[in-house]
């Protein structure tokens, strides 16, 4: 059964819209415009039926505005109705490019000021709303998902404050450790992998990739990512190997143990083509370690693939790593900011995601099972199947 004609046997759980939060503005453009793409090819014949008011509209975006006062208080503010609505919220809490004055300084919003923004939206919506979505590719505060001595759960308290506040869904891409979703039991948690993406992104970039056993392995470079590559190589058919960390537990290092060494364990990688996998680049040291040592050990060609490419130390890095020869492609998704001189960088490739966003969207908006968009597998099977006859 298709996409579409799964929806063509559903209704809308109520009017569609969607608030894109400052810093998801711009893919908040694009995914409404798939979605009134996706809309004019299903019930074209319901127009006029009251199960489907403003189910065919040229814009679902809804007006809202979390303006500042000269401290730097804000509140959140609805320009039109809400009452009754499916309400999407999407918000980028990595977006550090958003600014706003305080006390005549200028400060660009960190994570914590645009999760607070979004708070602010939800209160101005609960209660109205007929269903509140956050739509959270990054998950706020994910890396603090577990307590190692006397330190905060800043992420287990984050869901459990949003489920509190009414949200009935959040939406969230690798998570860095889908676990966390135990602490709101209650909450809907739907944590989606940007696989078939990542495929079809290395598969353009590099068209002549012979992706089977002989030729290519997937990597991981820690012991969290090694569910991610062993997912990855099982559909792609191929090996799988890890590097573990070794670090100095006797010593800390802005807030944590130095990294003494990359060990291997997995098969011989001489001559092929390896794909690192893992969800963030954050400074990059790691993931540049770990493609240095799989060059030193004679790898062919090698791919970083990773869900959020943050960059928090700036490109200079990877530049350096890159003339030397160390990696040959980066793929990335656009889930979070992107600064423009990221695509200035020949070995940068972007996996777009705003198609994947929008179907999840209309999908939820239906209530129609999200098994298909969860589990690619037979897609990049498709796509695998269409390389490979096309390199014969």
């Amino acid at each position: 059964m298709t996409d579409t004609s799964m929806l063509e046997q559903a209704l809308p759980v109520a009017p569609l819209k969607i608030v894109a939060m400052d810093s998801a503005a711009e893919v908040g453009k694009v995914i409404n415009d798939y979605l009134v793409s996706f809309r004019k090819q299903t019930h074209i014949d319901l127009t006029n039926d009251p199960a489907f008011q403003g189910y065919h509209a040229d814009n679902f975006l809804i007006d809202v505005d979390c303006p500042r006062f000269g401290t730097g208080e804000s509140k959140g503010v609805f320009h039109e109705t809400v009452r009754g609505k499916d309400l999407y919220i999407l918000v980028d809490v990595c977006n550090h490019s958003i600014t706003y004055k305080m006390n005549g300084f200028t400060n660009h919003k960190s994570p914590d000021d645009h999760y607070q923004d979004l708070k602010r939206v939800i209160a101005a919506a609960t209660g109205k709303a007929h269903r509140i979505i956050v739509i959270m590719p990054f998950l706020y505060e994910g890396r603090q998902h577990k307590r190692n001595g006397r330190e905060s759960l800043d992420c287990a308290y984050a869901l459990e404050e949003l489920f509190q506040m009414g949200v009935s869904n959040i939406i969230t891409f690798d998570a860095h450790d889908p676990r966390v979703q135990n602490s709101v039991p209650l909450c809907g948690f739907d944590n989606f992998m940007p696989t078939y993406q990542f495929t079809k992104a290395l598969l353009r970039s590099e068209p002549d990739i012979i992706i089977d056993k002989d030729h290519t392995i997937v990597i991981s470079p820690d012991e969290g990512a090694l569910d991610r590559a062993i997912y990855f190589a099982n559909v792609l058919g191929i090996d799988a190997g890890m590097f573990y960390k070794r670090r100095d537990y006797s010593t800390i290092i802005n807030g944590k143990n130095p990294i003494v060494a990359h060990e291997f364990l997995g098969d011989n990688i001489e001559g092929k083509d390896v794909i690192i996998v893992d969800d963030m680049i954050s400074s990059g040291e790691s993931m540049l370690d770990t493609a240095h040592k799989l060059k030193e050990m004679g790898a062919n060609r090698v791919f970083i693939c990773t869900t959020f490419g943050l960059f928090t130390n700036g490109l200079e890095a990877f530049d350096n790593a890159y003339a030397k020869g160390y990696f040959d492609k980066v793929i990335t998704t656009n889930l979070c900011y992107q600064p423009p001189e990221l695509f200035e960088r020949e070995y940068y490739v972007n996996a777009n995601m705003n198609k994947f966003v929008a179907s999840i969207i209309d999908f939820m908006n239906h209530n129609v099972s999200l098994s298909y968009v969860h589990t690619p597998t037979e897609r990049i099977h498709a796509l695998m199947e269409k390389h490979n006859n096309t390199n014969r």
